[in-house]
């Protein structure tokens, strides 16, 4: 497998190796249990491993819908220390993955269990295929994929997995640490889009970002919701906010949903960092003038505990018109994060100094962060974590970590506005959405409907 990077050679190798898997069972019904033997004479004898997992692909999938394919993904998990979601691969009985996940300081005797599922993008749940465990021991593996009772054969999945001592000394302080490579899903919602009439796409998606070492920065620390804010209290306390939770909720899953058609990448540079901020007005008169240009916007982020992932959109979107926190329904309305606030792309010395026919690319680019959220109400005194954590991820990108109250950030952030307005064709209504006379908003489609389920998609 080492080498093959081509979805081709991939599919060809998963099936040719498949037809062989499907011989072998007439004498071997378990490989897993044939390789487990073998796996164990590899075992590492450290207490602790860093490990770097390749998941290569699948082959022999069930075909579970009557029309089409499948859109399978996985859920992969190191005991309940960490997790990793896959990317959707639409219409394949034989999903190409070579997706690698790199996790720090993993107890030896650890378990790794995947579990298979097909994406239905009608419904908040999606089908069931299988699932499979191994040990972390280092080695291929092909591993088959175990089904409900009386469907036990539902394919076979392959992986490979290195494993050394832990680097770390202090591995046992810090278990389960995700190390890379920092992945980033996009989630576009062109619904809410419809719903406001407004034609710029980017204003409608959310992004989702796994960032490394969350907890060596920030520890045990988060953020618990502000009882001091009138808002916050809507959401979190008495019993008209049960009906507030589930109606931000339901808005959560459509815009987080996971599907095919989300766009992935990886970060491995400050100019992959800038490729995400590019973006401009989309509409007939300018359409694409600004697409490959970093946008002068102002984005509303989290940083949430429970899988310690960045997420964030551009602060101006519509869908947040009425809403009674945009950093609860990032958040899934939990009831404390990591840290939440506003963010901004500058050029070095600020907007107010920068001119257009300076290209990109020959800017020292940084990015203003924040605690400007009145609902988690993030202290001061942990925004040196923040900038170090960013920092960290981020290498050779200068973030500058600023308190909401802080006269600079005022006038940093006014100049990115003013700047969209002035030089990049954005209008006010975009920096200030206000529903129109008639207009149906996201919050009161969602609020008309029954919402029953109040778990939302942690997809």
């Amino acid at each position: 497998m080492p080498g093959l990077k081509n979805p081709a050679q991939l599919s060809n190798v998963l099936g040719a190796l498949h037809e062989v898997a499907h011989k072998a069972k007439a004498e071997v019904k378990d490989f897993a249990t044939v390789a487990k033997p073998f796996a164990q004479e590899k075992e590492l004898d450290g207490k602790y491993v860093d490990l770097t997992i390749q998941f290569i692909g699948a082959s022999g999938l069930p075909k579970l819908d009557v029309v089409g394919s499948a859109d399978p993904y996985f859920v992969a998990k190191i005991d309940d220390g960490v997790s990793f979601i896959s990317t959707v691969k639409p219409n394949t009985l034989c999903p190409v993955w070579n997706e690698v996940w790199k996790v720090k300081n993993v107890p030896s005797i650890a378990t790794l269990t995947i579990e298979v599922l097909d994406k239905d993008n009608g419904n908040v749940t999606d089908d069931y295929v299988g699932k499979m465990s191994t040990t972390v021991s280092p080695g291929a593996r092909e591993l088959a994929i175990e089904g409900p009772p009386l469907r036990r054969d539902r394919g076979t999945f392959w992986l490979k997995i290195d494993a050394s001592p832990a680097a770390d000394k202090d591995a046992d302080q810090f278990p389960y640490q995700f190390d890379g490579p920092i992945r980033y899903s996009r989630h576009f919602s062109p619904t809410v889009g419809r719903l406001t009439n407004l034609d710029n796409a980017r204003l409608y998606s959310t992004w989702k970002m796994y960032l490394k070492g969350v907890r060596r920065f920030f520890g045990d620390t988060v953020q618990p919701w502000n009882q001091d804010y009138k808002a916050a209290r809507t959401i979190f306390q008495g019993p008209a906010s049960v009906a507030v939770r589930s109606t931000i909720q339901a808005a959560h899953r459509m815009l987080y949903q996971r599907a095919s058609t989300n766009g992935f990448g990886v970060i491995d540079g400050p100019a992959d960092v800038l490729q995400l901020l590019h973006g401009g007005r989309e509409d007939a008169a300018s359409r694409g003038q600004y697409a490959h240009r970093v946008k002068p916007a102002v984005y509303t982020y989290v940083l949430v505990c429970e899988d310690d992932s960045f997420r964030f959109s551009e602060t101006g979107a519509a869908f947040f018109v009425d809403f009674a926190s945009k950093h609860a329904l990032h958040a899934n309305c939990a009831a404390a994060v990591r840290y939440s606030g506003e963010f901004h792309p500058r050029p070095a010395g600020g907007w107010d100094a920068f001119r257009d026919e300076t290209p990109d690319e020959h800017v020292r680019w940084e990015l203003v962060i924040d605690n400007n959220s009145g609902t988690y109400s993030p202290d001061k005194g942990m925004l040196p974590a923040l900038r170090a954590l960013l920092e960290f991820n981020f290498p050779g990108f200068n973030v500058v970590a600023l308190d909401h109250e802080d006269a600079q950030l005022k006038q940093s952030r006014e100049a990115c506005r003013a700047y969209a307005l002035s030089k990049r064709g954005v209008s006010q209504d975009e920096l200030e959405p206000h529903a129109q006379a008639g207009e149906e908003t996201l919050m009161h489609r969602l609020s008309t409907r029954a919402h029953g389920d109040c778990r939302g998609d942690r997809r």
